[in-house]
């Protein structure tokens, strides 16, 4: 994952972000504080126009830029988690020192313990750790299988929607939604959404780029 596509995905996540404004901001305002969306948006945002400033930087250099750009650009709990999880990741990739599919693996699970740890939530408690975690292990595992890079996007792509989906059942224990207790029963966590639709946005773009490839 070179830098190069690292701006790329940016774009795309922003684009992706921007094109399910209605649904986030719907969901958000069902069991949210009704800031989500705009917190994501400005947050996507920044993060594209970061390009000038991100381009000749290693990939480790890039995503941690990126992350202390984002403690100071994302309001509510989302933006220290998802700066730390870019900062996680960029640990990882420093320490590795190269660009296999094991190493981006072990980055991402990085990047997801560290918001596990940060936000003291796990897997089951209606949140976006309902999908990253699932993606985590999924992607650890396929990774240590040697799975084709193809087939690692068509699963994970399956694999957040499914743990997005699940959140629509759970009841809250984090957030605001945590004091709707039972209400919260049937409404998706806009947290989870947009961890999904993010996943999707990067390995629809590395589906993308190897059948251009060939």
């Amino acid at each position: 994952m070179s830098t190069a596509f690292i701006l790329i995905a940016a774009k795309n996540i922003r684009d992706t972000i921007l094109d399910h404004e209605s649904e986030l901001e719907s969901l958000d305002r069902e069991i949210g504080d009704g800031d989500h969306y705009i917190n994501m948006k400005r947050g996507v945002s920044t993060i594209v126009e970061m390009e000038a400033d991100l381009a000749g930087y290693p990939p480790d250099a890039v995503l941690n830029k990126i992350g202390m750009k984002l403690l100071s650009t994302i309001g509510g709990a989302s933006g220290p988690l998802l700066a730390s999880f870019f900062m996680g990741m960029a640990k990882v990739l420093k320490e590795k020192g190269d660009e296999s599919t094991h190493t981006y693996a072990s980055a991402f699970a990085a990047g997801v313990d560290v918001i596990r740890l940060r936000g003291k939530a796990d897997l089951g408690e209606k949140t976006m750790l309902d999908v990253l975690i699932p993606v985590s292990r999924q992607f650890t595992q396929l990774a240590a299988d040697n799975m084709p890079v193809p087939q690692i996007c068509t699963v994970l792509i399956t694999t957040a929607e499914q743990g997005m989906q699940s959140t629509r059942d759970l009841i809250a224990t984090k957030g605001r939604a945590a004091g709707l207790g039972e209400r919260a029963i049937g409404h998706i966590d806009p947290g989870a959404k947009s961890c999904q639709l993010m996943i999707a946005a990067v390995c629809n773009l590395l589906l993308e780029a190897k059948e251009s490839l060939g």
